[in-house]
Formats: C-alpha cells, sequence, structure tokens
C-alpha cells in the first residue's frame, strides 16, 4: 500500500544521535555537577520555550471553528489522514516572513503559521497553505518533537545535528508532497521568492540551480544549515511527488490508497 516516504537517512541520523547522546547523558549523571547542569539546561529550556509560546497565545490568533474556520478544516482533515489528534493551531503577524513551525510543550502540540502565508492562501488558493500544514503536521506524525529531548546533545554536535535536521525537513517535504500534491512546487517556491513573484519563477531554472550553484560557501552553507537548500528541496520533491503519482489515487488534498 503506498504510503509517505521518509527520508532514507533519518533514521540512521537519528540512531548515531540518540547514541551520541545517551553517552552524554551517562556521563553527566554520574557526576554531581553533570546533573545539575543537565537539570538547569532543561529547565532553561522549558521556561524559554514556555515563554516563547505564553507570547503566541496571548499575541496570535488561535485558529477554530469560528476563527479562520477554512484553516481550521483543512487541518482537521490533515490531521486526520495522518491519524493525528489536531494541534493547537495559531496565525502569528512575523513581519511578511513566509514560513510556519510546529513545536511541543507540556505534552501539547502546537502549529504556527505566519500570517502572510494565510494572506497568500486567501489571495491565491489553499494549496500551498495546506501543503505547508502538512509539513508541519509531519513533524508531530514522525515524533521529531517528543524524541527531541533523547537526541538533544547529538543534536548539538557540529554537522551531525544539522545533517539530522535537514534529513527530518526532506522527510516533512514528502509527507507534505503525499497529502498535496497540487501545493507542493508552490509551497517552496513561495519561501524562495514570496509571495508576490513566486509564480513567476521559472521551475526548471530554478531547479538547474541545484546542480550549478557550487562551491566551497555553498558546500558551508548547506552542511551547517538546519534546512536544506530550497533548490535541492525542491528537486527532492519534485522527484517524490513523481514516485506518488504513480502509485497513488488522488484524493482532494492527495493520494491514498486506503
Amino acid at each position: 500500500m503506498n504510503k509517505p516516504l521518509p527520508h532514507p537517512q533519518e533514521k540512521a541520523f537519528f540512531i548515531v544521535c540518540l547514541i551520541f547522546s545517551i553517552m552524554t547523558y551517562l556521563a553527566l549523571i554520574l557526576s554531581i555537577v553533570g546533573i545539575i547542569y543537565i537539570l538547569f539546561l532543561a529547565l532553561m529550556v522549558w521556561i524559554a520555550t514556555g515563554v516563547f509560546l505564553g507570547e503566541v497565545r496571548t499575541n496570535s490568533v488561535k485558529v477554530s471553528e469560528s476563527q479562520f474556520p477554512e484553516v481550521y478544516h483543512l487541518a482537521t482533515d490533515l490531521a486526520a489522514k495522518m491519524n493525528l489528534a489536531v494541534p493547537d493551531i495559531y496565525v502569528m503577524q512575523a513581519g511578511g516572513t513566509l514560513n510556519a513551525m510546529a513545536t511541543r510543550f507540556l505534552g501539547r502540540n502546537f502549529v504556527i503559521i505566519f500570517s502572510d502565508v494565510l494572506e497568500l492562501a486567501y489571495e491565491e488558493g489553499e494549496d500551498a497553505l495546506a501543503f505547508i500544514v502538512a509539513h508541519e503536521l509531519a513533524h508531530i506524525k514522525q515524533k521529531h518533537l517528543s524524541r527531541r529531548w533523547l537526541v538533544y546533545p547529538g543534536l548539538l554536535i557540529p554537522f551531525l545535528g544539522p545533517a539530522y535536521s535537514r534529513s527530518c525537513e526532506y522527510t516533512c517535504d514528502s509527507f507534505g508532497a503525499y497529502y498535496v500534491p497540487d501545493g507542493a512546487v508552490n509551497g517552496l517556491l513561495i519561501l524562495a521568492a514570496g509571495k508576490k513573484i513566486y509564480n513567476k519563477v521559472n521551475v526548471n531554472a530554478f531547479l538547474r540551480q541545484a546542480d550549478t550553484e557550487r562551491g566551497l560557501f555553498v558546500w558551508l552553507a548547506t552542511i551547517i544549515s538546519t534546512h536544506p537548500p530550497l533548490t535541492k528541496r525542491l528537486k527532492a520533491i519534485t522527484d517524490v511527488s513523481a514516485h506518488y503519482a504513480r502509485t497513488a489515487t488522488p484524493t482532494a488534498y492527495g493520494h491514498t490508497n486506503a
């Protein structure tokens, strides 16, 4: 049966990060100072996340059946297809930034959609927005958020941590392309060119940049980043979309063979 394809390297990177993290935790636990350090770091991260979400919950608009109902129903439909509970969703004004994010706090999952992404959806249609929402829901589905504490020390290792994060992003793009094939390409082009001119981008020329833009600093920028280059993300998503198109039955937001 056809199903979303995780990135082939995600599991391997996770295991390496997990092994290093377990070794780090064991080494720290063996000393009183280490235990204090773990507790202090955990407390700081917990407080920072709580304060951030406190700002979001009091200064952003919570999506519901009566507040941006189109977004709520879109997210509800996608969450049901992924067999997930609908997370708390907020629309946040972010000064023109085109993005969205998922996070987790005290056992609750949150998805935050930046307002310009939502504005674009109302202007151009909801496929691109649906892809972005599906991408964020995939972080929850794949337990990227709930397992983060397990591998946190590994994420701090130069090159290894970013490599694992990039593989997770590829996985979530794959899920987005599976559930929202019509929004996959535009969803990424919006991030590359912006909401006003993304539909003017020559997709084939942009794809060629993945092969033509090379060099030391391009390589360095890639290996230290937590997100893959958009040119490579688009190339990967066109490949996986072609696979899904050959093997799946289309539905309203994607294709499933359930």
